[in-house]
């Protein structure tokens, strides 16, 4: 801490030292003298000067004299030091971070400029709508509140869901597996039955995962505190009471429920909406939940962007252009989708920038009250996309938004008109209900 504090005041000495010299320059000439004209010679101070300014000097060095520093004296120092240090310490993490937590922050005003609010997801476990920043927070909420109704199917999704690392946790349920099998062969045997919490594998490879030990609790493994064979100390072991034949059949059932687990995901929301004609359709304003980027690259994005004119000027080979291609998609997540039907009203949802074709074509027929009629979807540039298409939306340079055409087809629409059957509306009463103006 003193080093931290010298350097700053060397630092500062030196920015104040003035100007420097050339090595090549000629130190041996001196600064020119200035020249005094009818200077006064000075006076010399009376007796009673001399006796006030050595009053003066005796109030100046007791002021300065170094006092004994007491216990609390270093405390209160250490603590001013400290609070110091900490300040600049919080100064420097948020120069260094300001941009990323402004860079996320999106002001009332102008999210309602935004082509849609965000982007939304649907818990499974309750059925509840959170926006993309609280999903990870709610499921994990849902999942704890699930202990008190069947602990055994908690910690499956708790160790399945909060960790990232599927090898570990691949690792850790065949390890918890073994465990299991030991017992349902050996139901006799203790030594099967207790599992040495400082043991180096047990260690390393299971009470890593988080929820291993919520499931072997479930299992009816017990926290003892137990003497080691050999030894005079006592360590922690869970313990498993010695299982009857009904018993160890559920202990098979429940390895079989932990292996053939499966992660929470919540499921994303596709916001569906209908909008009246507008000339605005091909006008999107994206919020930031649809970057795949961080503050600083958005910045980035940012000043390429202002290069773009002059890029697609040159002349660039197919390799060039499928590179930039794929470096544009890789930026987006998620996908904003406008369908306009044949009475001009727009259709509208949100999905995954790697959703197949055939989902988009799916999330159209669940819209239609004729779900059941062929049609066909027409990308910009009149790209004819196929229902069983088996390419990506981002695939087909429909990310991060695109406004598709939608068209009957013509032959099944003229066998209805032939049997002089009346249409009816296009899309269902429910979103109909809704109808909103795009802005």
């Amino acid at each position: 801490m003193k080093k931290f504090f010298e350097d700053i005041k060397k630092d500062i000495k030196f920015k104040t030292a003035g100007p420097g010299k050339k090595l090549t320059e000629d130190t041996s000439t001196k600064a020119p003298t200035r020249q005094t004209v009818n200077q006064a010679k000075p006076r010399a101070p009376d007796e009673r000067a001399q006796r006030a300014g050595a009053a003066a000097l005796a109030r100046i060095e007791q002021q300065h004299k170094p006092r004994p520093h007491t216990s609390q004296d270093a405390i209160r120092n250490q603590g001013e030091i400290l609070f110091i240090f900490n300040q600049s310490l919080v100064k420097c993490r948020y120069n260094i971070k300001q941009d990323k937590l402004f860079g996320t922050h999106v002001p009332e005003n102008e999210a309602a400029c935004f082509s849609v609010s965000g982007v939304y997801f649907i818990c499974p476990l309750t059925g509840e709508t959170v926006k993309k920043s609280e999903r990870e927070t709610h499921i994990k909420e849902a999942i704890l509140l699930k202990f008190s109704e069947n602990p055994v199917e908690a910690s499956v999704m708790m160790m399945h869901t909060f960790n990232k690392d599927k090898e570990k946790v691949k690792s850790a349920i065949d390890i918890i597996s073994k465990y299991i099998d030991n017992i349902c062969k050996n139901p006799t045997e203790e030594k099967y039955r207790k599992i040495k919490v400082s043991n180096k594998v047990f260690l390393e490879k299971v009470s890593v995962i988080e929820g291993s030990r919520e499931f072997l609790q479930a299992l009816g493994f017990e926290s003892n505190i137990l003497p080691v064979d050999g030894q005079e100390n006592t360590e922690e072991f869970l313990v498993l009471a010695e299982q009857d034949a009904a018993a160890l059949e559920q202990l098979k059932v429940k390895k079989e429920q932990l292996q053939n687990g499966e992660p929470v995901r919540a499921k994303l929301d596709r916001q569906a909406k209908v909008f009246r004609p507008s000339q605005h359709a091909m006008r999107f304003e994206l919020p930031p939940d649809f970057y795949n980027l961080t503050a600083e690259e958005l910045k980035r994005e940012q000043q390429l962007k202002s290069d773009l004119v002059e890029r697609n000027a040159m002349l660039r080979t197919k390799a060039m252009r499928e590179k930039d291609e794929q470096r544009e998609r890789r930026k987006y997540n998620y996908a904003l989708i406008r369908v306009r039907l044949p009475d001009g009203n727009i259709l509208q949802g949100t999905f995954w920038a790697w959703d197949k074709v055939a989902v988009l074509y799916q999330f159209v027929r669940d819209s239609l009250e004729n779900g059941w009629q062929p049609f066909e979807l027409v990308a910009p540039g009149s790209q004819k996309l196929k229902d069983d298409e088996e390419l990506a939306l981002n695939e087909c340079n429909l990310v991060p938004a695109a406004l598709l055409t939608f068209s009957w087809d013509t032959a099944v629409q003229a066998d209805i008109a032939a049997a002089g059957v009346q249409g009816s509306s296009l899309l269902k009463p429910e979103l109909l209900e809704n109808l909103q103006t795009l802005s």
